[in-house]
């Protein structure tokens, strides 16, 4: 499935709204210093990808053979569907064709590597060591794995005016309006855009539009268009002005205040009239082709996704040490507040190269003094609160049950004004190399409900996003609210969020479900929250992919 803007059933654009994060992606393979496997000559390496299935590996496809060749440069390129809130396994093992072989395991075995698909998008081009099966390297063997998206991005903006157009109206001018209609693979016109109604005028000018390039011509710049011309009427029955084809190619020489200009030609009236020379002009007065940039295009760019975690340590929970505490490690090694940080960070670990992630708590009281605080580190170093990997925040997270004191009350503005700080540091370089996400694992109401709206206004200004996880069965009625789907935020100043920052997720709604669903849920939007941010700033990916 292909990570373009689509069209409504009527055949017009559709205006861009929330979407998954799908898209296909390319990985391009090239190995170095392989194993020798053959006696009288070099191995003749190969490469095949599998993806984990429900706890197997599924061959996606294989290259060509490099014949006799320790350093292959593949060829042929592996594509792969992309889905940001999945953790997408994938296997890329190197073997030496045997031309007697019919099964793969009968072919000699030259190393493999093993990742997630998001690390591979997060770093762009990945360079690694070949591992034999026994866990061992495979001699200096290394492999090297390039991503690039190939979904069409690239959108255009028109801004075209009439120039004498027929008059149809009895008792006035004509009420012109424009359609685009682009040739389908069977021969069939097939409505792209309508522009406005300009009422009243044979001279119209009508507002700039734009349309993903790939709707109006299937992203061919050398694709026949054709451009109708109409006149409005309430009734329904358009009566017709005129038409002309054209391409993007020719469209696009209106640059720089020159202008292009077409024939609107009726062909009843061109047969008709041997002196007809059209019913007017289109004019297309300015023609510019930009990209579109997606949330992998900011990835592949070198943004990271930065993770924070806040846990809510009130009294509320229970005594850790009794099983009816939310906060009791069950025999298994878990609870819900372990496997929401497990599920949501397992995934976003991955594009954050250092893996090094600020993990605080909060609503507990501290040794050795007993004071209450909504903001503090886990691993209780104040000044360096970061846990390597979700692993490490699981460590610091079950460490420190036993050394703290649930207490309260349940505050989130602590928590939220100690990421915004970060985000506001990032903000100042006005690049997109960093974006903040903060995950609250919390049981219940919130004790400062204006001060975390004032918090959630402020930071939606920011490379910022919150998820909220609430485990346990109280009532989150506030949390709902903060979530901003029904309605926009506003702190108790009526300042609105500028921006839908906030997605609340019960974590009792996945505890019969698997567990790979919560993390699909809870970061559903945060793709399109990135994309957002940078767009509405005018931020391009640092490094832009070329048009």
């Amino acid at each position: 499935m292909a990570y373009t803007l689509g069209m409504a059933p009527d055949g017009r654009t559709r205006s861009v709204g929330p979407q998954h994060c799908v898209t296909r992606v390319e990985l391009s393979v090239t190995a170095s210093n392989l194993l020798d496997r053959d006696v009288a000559s070099k191995s003749d390496p190969f490469c095949v990808l599998f993806h984990e299935v429900d706890g197997n590996w599924v061959e996606l496809g294989r290259t060509e053979t490099a014949v006799n060749n320790l350093n292959p440069v593949f060829g042929v390129k592996f594509q792969v569907d992309y889905h940001f809130e999945e953790i997408q396994k994938l296997r890329f093992a190197m073997f030496d064709e045997d031309k007697c072989a019919t099964q793969l395991y009968e072919h000699d075995f030259l190393g493999e590597f093993i990742c997630t698909l998001g690390v591979i998008v997060s770093n762009k081009k990945l360079h690694k060591p070949l591992i034999l099966a026994n866990g061992k390297p495979a001699g200096k063997g290394s492999i090297t794995i390039t991503a690039q998206e190939l979904s069409d991005n690239r959108i255009i903006t028109l801004t075209l005016s009439g120039r004498k157009l027929d008059k149809k109206d009895f008792f006035g001018k004509s009420d012109p309006y424009l359609e685009f209609h682009k040739q389908g693979e069977d021969g069939k016109w097939m409505l792209v855009h309508r522009t406005e109604v300009i009422k009243n005028t044979l001279d119209p000018a009508w507002k700039p539009f734009t349309v993903p390039l790939v709707s109006l011509c299937n992203g061919d710049v050398d694709r026949s268009i054709k451009v109708l011309c109409y006149d409005y009427d309430n009734d329904g029955g358009h009566d017709f002005i005129g038409e002309f084809q054209t391409t993007v190619s020719k469209m696009s020489e209106a640059q720089n205040s020159v202008e292009v200009e077409f024939d609107c030609i009726n062909p009843k009236k061109q047969k008709k009239k041997k002196n007809y020379k059209n019913s007017g002009v289109i004019i297309v007065k300015s023609c510019k082709i930009a990209h579109d940039y997606t949330f992998l295009d900011y990835i592949l760019g070198g943004c990271q996704l930065m993770f924070t975690v806040g846990i809510d340590f009130t009294a509320s929970n229970g005594n850790p040490r009794e099983p009816s505490s939310l906060h009791y490690i069950n025999p298994l090694g878990s609870n819900e507040y372990l496997s929401a940080i497990l599920a949501v960070g397992q995934i976003i670990q991955d594009y954050d190269t250092d893996k090094m992630f600020p993990a605080l708590g909060f609503g507990a009281q501290l040794p050795p003094d007993w004071k209450v605080s909504h903001e503090f580190a886990i691993n209780f170093n104040p000044t360096n609160p970061f846990c390597f990997g979700v692993e490490g925040i699981a460590q610091a997270y079950s460490a420190c049950l036993p050394l703290i004191r649930f207490y309260g009350p349940t505050n989130f503005a602590p928590i939220i004004n100690h990421v915004a700080r970060f985000a506001a540091q990032a903000l100042q370089q006005e690049k997109a190399a960093q974006y903040f996400t903060l995950l609250i694992i919390t049981d219940g109401v919130i004790s400062d409900m204006d001060e975390t709206r004032h918090a959630i206004v402020q930071a939606s200004k920011l490379p910022m996003s919150i998820i909220i996880i609430g485990v346990g069965n109280a009532d989150f009625a506030a949390m709902e609210f903060l979530d901003g789907d029904a309605s926009v935020l506003r702190s108790n100043t009526g300042e609105e969020a500028i921006r839908d920052i906030v997605q609340f997720v019960p974590f009792r709604d996945f505890r019969n479900a698997p567990k790979e669903t919560l993390a699909k849920s809870v970061l559903a939007e945060l793709p399109q929250q990135v994309t957002q941010y940078f767009k509405q700033r005018n931020v391009p990916p640092i490094n832009p992919a070329p048009e």
